[in-house]
Formats: C-alpha cells, structure tokens, sequence
C-alpha cells in the first residue's frame, strides 16, 4: 500500500471566476480525484481553466457511499480535491461526513482559504462583526421559519442565513411579523456577479423594495439580522461614566468590552453608545 495521500478542501468562486487562487488551480490540476457537489457544474469550472482531472458526485445523496470509497482511495495514494459548487465546502454543502471520516482515519486533511458568501457579505454589510453566528438556510416552511427566527428577539449580535429567491420575501415578511418592522436587516445578492446589490435598510423597507420589482426576489441570497438594539437609556449613568473615562484610553471596542464585562452588559449597547459620545 502507498503511502496515505490528502484529502484538500478547495474553495471555487462565487460568481467571478477570476477569484479563485493560484493554490486552488494547482491543487484541482494535481489531485486524482476531484469530488463534486454536481459534477455538471464543476466541469464548466474546469473546463474554463483547461483542467482534466477526473470527477466523481459527492452530495447528501451518496455521501456515505462514496466517502467509504474516497477513504480507500485515499489510502492507496491518491490525492482528493473536495469542491462544492461554489465557495467554501462544508459550509452549507456536502462534506462533513468525508472530514471527519478522514480525520477518524488518520488521513491528511488540508483546507484551503478562499471565497465564502456568508464572509464576503457580512465584511460588507455595515452591520457589526465582532461577534456573529451563522445559521445557515432557514426551514422552508413559515411555522418552523418563524420559531428560528424568534430566536434572534434578544439576540444581541448579528446573524447570517442563506436564502432561495422562492422564499426571500417570505422570510423578509416573517421577520417583520416576528422581529419587528424596524430590525435592521441587509440584503446581499449576486455576490462578485455582474448585478451584485446590497440592500440595507430597517426589515419593512426591504420587503417593500422586493416588492416593487419581481427581478429583485431572483439571485442567490445571503440574509443578514441585525443584533436587537439596547438604547443606552437602559445603560446605567455609572456604566457610561466608566465607558467615557476607557475611551480615551482604549479603543472603543475594547473600552466596551471592559465595561460590559464589569456591569455584566451587552458589549454592543456599549460600543453604540460609546459611537454617540464621539459625535
């Protein structure tokens, strides 16, 4: 038996193509197997940077069949680029079950940096980044979508879903039912694509632009929440006080943290507050 080769995590681009990396070509030019979420899709990928390297489907389908295979294949030497159709695997997509058979194993396994729609969204936002969880797709139907997303009431800090066009508005509608037609939310769509649109805005006035226009409700989504909102009326006078003394002398986000972590607050109530004292 040869000696275990790797398994490789490679991310693929989003939409722009020019974005994948000099690494990730190699390694889909270099690997024995590239295992795919679609492997139709992966092929015009490849066939765009004149890469031969065979293809096999991996998807929730046939995951554990073919991560049994893979694994042996793996073992006898061969190397195995896992793709997703697009961005980052194991984020949303196939792959997990491989991962971790694979570490279970004692088999290499190597990820690659790369793009990711969540990421790249939330860095352009404008909503806070500090702290933030990603959820993944809501659930298709209202009931289960609306017990999610209820969840988010007092969550402080900003959350990240991926959404179908078929169901944006819907969920954009759920959010003003159960969050309040004020939440802030932020729309990214088409992310590195020719009609790339970020549409921000408090949840109702994001709903009434989708409306407006049916073209609007198509593309790839990613759906980012705002944090619920303490207005520093409900900051004690001895909790800003300490805030405006640490200002001078930390940055604000630090001088928040401090604060927040003394009178057991919302870092993010602190840090808003500690922005109205500098205008």
């Amino acid at each position: 038996m040869s000696e275990t080769a790797t398994l490789y995590i490679v991310p693929t681009p989003i939409g722009n193509l020019e974005d994948i990396s000099p690494r990730a070509l190699e390694t889909l030019q270099n690997a024995n197997w590239i295992a795919a979420e679609d492997t139709r899709h992966t092929h015009r990928l490849l066939q765009h940077f004149s890469i031969s390297t065979r293809t096999l489907s991996l998807h929730e389908h046939n995951e554990d069949k073919r991560t049994a295979m893979l694994c042996q294949r793996l073992k006898s030497g061969e190397t195995v680029a896992l793709v997703s159709d697009a961005g980052t695997p194991l984020i949303s997509d196939p792959g997990f079950v491989l991962v971790r058979k694979c570490r279970e194993e004692g088999i290499p396994v190597v990820a690659l940096p790369g793009p990711c729609a969540a990421i790249t969204a939330l860095s352009a936002s404008g909503l806070p980044t500090d702290k933030f969880i990603f959820e993944g797709f809501l659930p298709p139907k209202t009931g289960p979508r609306k017990q999610v997303l209820e969840c988010l009431t007092e969550r402080p800090f900003t959350t990240v879903f991926y959404e179908a066009p078929r169901r944006v508005l819907e969920t954009v509608s759920d959010i003003c039912q159960t969050l309040g037609e004020s939440r802030r939310i932020v729309l990214a769509k088409e992310l590195t694509k020719t009609f790339e649109t970020y549409k921000d805005g408090a949840a109702i006035d994001v709903k009434h632009w989708l409306e407006a226009d049916a073209v609007r409700q198509k593309g790839e989504f990613v759906l980012m929440v705002g944090g619920a909102e303490i207005t520093p009326s409900e900051l004690s006078p001895e909790a800003l006080a300490l805030l405006a003394k640490l200002m001078p002398l930390l940055p604000l986000k630090k001088a928040a943290a401090v604060v927040a972590e003394h009178y057991n607050l919302k870092k993010n109530a602190l840090y808003q507050a500690g922005l109205d004292m500098e205008l």
